[in-house]
């Protein structure tokens, strides 16, 4: 039995068959000849944070898939009242046939996972978010921009910008990360995507100079500059961040033909503008219609492994 924590535990060739899952799903599905991979199956999805996009795709995707989801936040179950989270991973798993949990702490999802008789899908958490890079590669493959990949993220070195380090690492390709100061990535976390990215030939930079991390990119991406937990640090954080708002400037860097990507929800005038936001709106869409396909894939994956 496999869980999906972070993309650390994958090997580049597994992402890659997960990817591939995903995308002959979404095939199927605009054929009207979708399987349902996983009739009868239960997932729960376990809200510590609230969320548009993991909600909404993860229970669609289960219906779509044959099976039923479940949502549960703080107020639905004892966890958001001081059952120990071993314990209701006990209880839960013991119920259903999978579960996605998005939380604070990657610690807590690590602890649930080891207690845990079924897969389990990390949602979120303030270390990383995979499930959103799986859907990001996944638009690259589909745009025909997978090959000699230069990503540039500018903005917090949040999970966001692990999860992209751990997706460059894994495939190989080259990353630079920009930051303010006092704002940057996880150091434990980039030592280990640096020692992967020496096997796979990876190439990840991290700079505090936006333009040095644009210059000559094929994909320019960020994130909101204050996630769910920060809100007392917003006007601090906008000030810090300044001068890092991915605008037309800003993105006349890069390569010619390069696309924006942004995980949503987007704030316009703060970390991207209106103008490079609506300019590259048809893929940022899509890229959010991709949570739902590359999720299909991880669940289905996810099944198979746990039965070969």
């Amino acid at each position: 039995m496999r869980h999906f924590l972070t993309l650390r535990d994958f090997s580049k060739d597994e992402i890659l068959e997960i990817i591939n899952i995903g995308l002959e799903i979404k095939k199927s599905l605009k054929s009207a000849v979708c399987k349902h991979e996983l009739k009868n199956q239960t997932l729960a999805m376990i809200f510590e944070k609230s969320s548009t996009r993991t909600r909404v795709s993860f229970e669609t995707g289960m219906f779509q898939l044959g099976g039923h989801a479940l949502f549960l936040s703080n107020r639905d179950i004892h966890l958001g009242r001081g059952e120990p989270v071993k314990d209701t991973a006990r209880v839960i798993s013991g119920m259903c046939d999978m579960i996605m949990i998005r939380t604070f702490e990657h610690s807590r999802i690590e602890e649930f996972a080891s207690y845990s008789k079924v897969p389990v899908i990390n949602g979120l958490t303030d270390s990383y978010h995979p499930v959103q890079l799986l859907a990001d590669y996944m638009t690259l493959v589909e745009y025909g921009m997978e090959k000699n990949i230069i990503a540039a993220y500018v903005g917090d070195g949040n999970n966001m910008t692990h999860s992209w380090m751990m997706l460059a690492a894994k495939l190989g390709f080259e990353l630079r990360v920009a930051t303010p100061k006092g704002y940057e990535v996880d150091e434990k976390i980039l030592q280990e995507a640096l020692l992967i990215a020496k096997e796979s030939g990876a190439v990840i930079k991290v700079t505090n100079d936006p333009s040095e991390a644009v210059k000559g990119a094929t994909v320019v991406t960020t994130d909101t500059w204050t996630s769910m937990g920060q809100e007392e640090e917003k006007e601090a954080r906008i000030r810090i961040f300044n001068g890092f708002m991915v605008d037309e400037k800003m993105m006349s860097q890069a390569a010619s033909n390069a696309k924006f990507l942004h995980c949503l929800p987007a704030y316009r005038g703060l970390e991207v503008s209106e103008e490079v936001f609506e300019k590259h709106s048809e893929i940022i869409f899509n890229e959010a219609e991709n949570r739902l396909h590359a999720q299909k894939g991880l669940m289905v994956w996810l099944d198979k492994q746990r039965n070969i």
